[in-house]
C-alpha cells in the first residue's frame, strides 16, 4: 500500500439542453488540496462540454461552523489547502453563482481496512483477462458503500466502479476490478494504483446512476445529484486508501522453429 499525489480526472458525461449549474466537489483524506469544479452546462452544439464560472463564491463549513474559503486557480476550479478532514464530521458546501446559492451536506465516513490484495486471470470468450481483487470483511449492521478508481501507469484516476453491501451485510466479501472498457482493462507490465472510497448512500447513487447510464442512447439522464437549488454534480468528503497493484509481464514463449530439436 502506498501514498500518491496522482491527480483526479474528473470525467462525469452530463447531458443537458437548458444551461445547469455542475459542480463536482470530491474532497478525500488523501489529497493536500481540496479542489471544487464549477461551471455550466452547454446545448449539445457547442464546441466544448461546459463553460467554466470563475466568478463563484466557494465555501466549505464544518459541523462546528468554521469557514473554509475556496479561492479561483484556474477557469472554474476553485482551491483550499487548509481543509482539515476528520472522520465523523459533516461538512456544507456552498457555491454562490450570480446570487443564487446551491447547498449539500455530507458527513466523511471511517474507512474500511481491506484484508488482501491480489490479481486474477481469466479467460472470457477466448480472450485473457485481468482482474484485481480486494477482499474484506464488511461491518455488520450498517450500510457501506464503496467507490474505486483506477490510475493506469501514473496517468489520472478514472473511475472504475461503485459497490453496496446490501446482498452481503456483514460477510466476507471480494470487490473484482478490471475487464473490459477504456477505464478498466489492465494488461502484463502495467503499474497500477488502485484507490478506494468510503462514501455516502447519495454519492453511491450518483455514481451508480453514472455507471448503469447506457452511453448509446439518445438522450441518457444525469445522475441524481445531492446538491439542492437544481445544481447537477455531486459532494462528496470521504475516507480513502491507495493501493499499488503491478502486473507481472507474461513469460516470452520461446520459438522452436529457431531452435528444432535434433
Amino acid at each position: 500500500m502506498t501514498l500518491s499525489g496522482c491527480e483526479e480526472l474528473i470525467d462525469v458525461d452530463l447531458n443537458e439542453v437548458d444551461p445547469r449549474i455542475v459542480i463536482v466537489a470530491d474532497l478525500n483524506n488523501e489529497e493536500s488540496e481540496h479542489v471544487v469544479l464549477v461551471s455550466r452546462t452547454v446545448n449539445f452544439d457547442e464546441p466544448r462540454p461546459s463553460e467554466p464560472i470563475s466568478d463563484a463564491i466557494v465555501f466549505v463549513e464544518s459541523g462546528n461552523g468554521k469557514r473554509y474559503d475556496f479561492k479561483l486557480n484556474t477557469e472554474g476550479e476553485y482551491v483550499n489547502s487548509n481543509l482539515p478532514l476528520s472522520v465523523g464530521e459533516t461538512y456544507t458546501l456552498n457555491v454562490i453563482v450570480n446570487g443564487e446559492q446551491y447547498t449539500s451536506t455530507t458527513k466523511m465516513l471511517g474507512y474500511i481496512e481491506i484484508d488482501s490484495i491480489g490479481v486474477t486471470k481469466e479467460n472470457l470468450f477466448s480472450e485473457d483477462f485481468y482482474f484485481i481483487n480486494l477482499k474484506f470483511s464488511d461491518p455488520q449492521g450498517q450500510p457501506n458503500y464503496y467507490r474505486y478508481g483506477m490510475s493506469i501507469n501514473n496517468q489520472p484516476f478514472k473511475f472504475n466502479m461503485v459497490a453496496s453491501d446490501k446482498y452481503n451485510d456483514g460477510n466476507e466479501v471480494t470487490h473484482q476490478l478490471g475487464g473490459q472498457g477504456a477505464n478498466n482493462e489492465i494488461k502484463p507490465g502495467d503499474h497500477i494504483l488502485v484507490r478506494r472510497y468510503i462514501i455516502t448512500k447519495e454519492v453511491y447513487t450518483y455514481w451508480s446512476e453514472y455507471m448503469s447510464t447506457n452511453p448509446g442512447s439518445a438522450a441518457p439522464g444525469n445522475p441524481t445529484s445531492n446538491i439542492n437549488n437544481g445544481a447537477l454534480g455531486f459532494f462528496s468528503v470521504s475516507s480513502v486508501r491507495d493501493y499499488t497493484v503491478d502486473i507481472d509481464e507474461e513469460p516470452e514463449i520461446p520459438d522452436d522453429s529457431e531452435n528444432p530439436s535434433e
